[in-house]
Formats: C-alpha cells, structure tokens, sequence
C-alpha cells in the first residue's frame, strides 16, 4: 500500500502532468517547430515543481508512440494529427497522460473516439473491476466510431521510479479476469487507428531505460552511462545527452550501451498498415472512490 507521503507525492505528480499536458496542448500550432514544443514542455514540467518521468513525446499521423525528436530536428507541426504524451514524477511518484490534437481538420472523430473510449473507463472504473472488462469497454467504444482499438499497445501500472508496471490494461476485450484492486496507480491509455490497429516497430530509437548499471571500459562511455544513471530506470533521450556531451560521444556510447546490455532502446511504434492514430490517457489512483490524478 501507498504511505501517505507517496499518496501526497502522486497528487502533486498528477496536477503537474495534468498541467504540463494542457500548456503543452496550447503549444501545438500550425508552424510550431517540434523541438521547441517539447522543449518548452519539459521546463514547465520544472518550472512547476515536478521532475520529468519520461521525454515529452509527440507521434505524428501513423506513430502512436515512442516517437522524440533529436536535437536537430526540423519538424514543423501543419497539418498532422499529432499524439501528446507527457508524464511528472514527484520523488519518482510517476503520473501519465496524453492526448490528440487535429490539426489536419480531418480526423475529429478519430480523436473523438480515443476520448470517448477513455471516458467510458472512467465512468465504470472501480475496485474489483477485471482488466479484460476495461478492454471490452475501450474496444466497443473506438468500433461504434468505425476505428480500430490498436490492440499490442496497452495501458498500466505505475510504480516508484517506474512508468510501465503491471498490470498491463488492454485496449480491446481479453479473457484477463484479475481485478484491480486498492493503492493501484494506473494509466488508462486507449488508441484508435485507422488502420490495421497493430503497431510495429519502425525507424531509429531515441528513446532508451536503463537496465542495469555495470562497469564500462571505455572512458567516454563511462561518463555518459554516469549521466545516464541519474535517470534511474525512468526513460531519457538523446537530445537530454547531447546537451552534455557530443553528438558523435553520445551515439558511439549508445551503440555500446545496447551492444553490452545496459541500456535498451525503444523505436517509434507505426500502426502497420499507417493508419493515422489517436491517443487519450490519464491516471488513476484505484480507491473506494476512484480519484483521477491527472
């Protein structure tokens, strides 16, 4: 069970991230550059009393996920759909959430349809509801819309210095009958494709946890993977390393990062057949009434 001292922890946590996401949202324009967004993000993030639990993230179009732009990316925001997701943590109480703007103008149902899905949840949530009845919930709701739930992309636990917990809490009905159950922290996380409603990994990874921390012979791996360890386990990005180190420093240590196991990364997650996807989250704090923490 939660101490109080957490409880109040993931309180704060949730109102930062709540906040961070809405600011963030306000941010995404035709013409805003990518970077600058997320950047600005992240330092409100700060600026609020929070630290950042995983890179601030935006998947455009056909990403549902795990999409961070470099340090030199160029994107422009015009006419994408574009998936914010955001996360705080208050001494590593971490809270999640996210949310879909259309800036194409074509895809408000689709948006739509990812709200929805998660108002529905919210509505029933409660002790003793089972995982694959919040599944079944998310899945009716996106069909009724004429979308696809994406179905290997999941909500989940959240934990100390940790974003992605058991249980895991799929967008679509499964036979899963474990029941949520007092003290759990939970994100509610559905996405509507559409497309195919899977995702697979695609492109380059710039985001990356670490696994396990050991020693390293290499002097300037060694410094990075000691700038890497202040993260905890929480993911980080390139672009955090290369406001320390050089591009060519960061990307050599990362190869050998991964090559020795220490780190993982986490490519971009694509809807298969590139459907467009949507994506609304929130956390909760299971309890007798339910409280929404974000």
């Amino acid at each position: 069970m939660l101490t109080p001292e957490q409880l109040e922890n993931y309180r704060k946590s949730g109102k930062i991230s709540a906040e961070a996401l809405l600011y963030g949202k306000s941010l995404i324009k035709k013409g805003s550059s990518m970077l600058e967004v997320l950047d600005k993000i992240e330092a409100k993030i700060k600026e609020l009393g929070g630290d950042i639990a995983f890179p601030a993230q935006i998947s455009l179009n056909e990403v549902a996920a795990h999409f961070c732009p470099e340090d030199d990316d160029n994107t422009i925001l015009e006419d994408q759909v574009a998936s914010l997701d955001i996360g705080a943590h208050v001494n590593g109480c971490v809270t999640d959430n996210a949310l879909t703007v259309d800036l194409s103008g074509k895809y408000s149902e689709l948006v739509k349809a990812s709200e929805e899905a998660l108002k529905e949840v919210m509505k029933n949530l409660q002790i003793g509801i089972e995982i694959g009845e919040i599944g079944k919930m998310i899945e009716e709701v996106i069909l009724s819309y004429g979308y696809k739930p994406v179905r290997n992309l999941s909500g989940h636990g959240l934990g100390i210095y940790n974003v992605h917990i058991p249980p895991n809490i799929p967008n679509c009905a499964n036979l899963n009958k474990q029941k949520l159950e007092k003290g759990m922290v939970i994100a509610i996380e559905p996405f509507a494709s559409t497309g195919a409603g899977v995702v697979v990994e695609k492109g380059n990874a710039t985001v990356f946890s670490l696994l396990q921390a050991r020693s390293v012979r290499t002097a300037m791996v060694r410094d990075v993977l000691k700038e890497i360890e202040k993260y905890k386990e929480l993911p980080f990005t390139i672009r955090w390393l290369c406001k320390k180190f050089s591009k060519a420093q960061v990307n050599y240590a990362l190869k050998q990062l991964q090559q020795a196991n220490i780190i993982k990364g986490y490519p971009p997650l694509v809807d298969r057949a590139n459907g467009i996807v949507s994506q609304s989250e929130k956390s909760f704090l299971i309890d007798e009434k339910v409280e929404v923490l974000t």
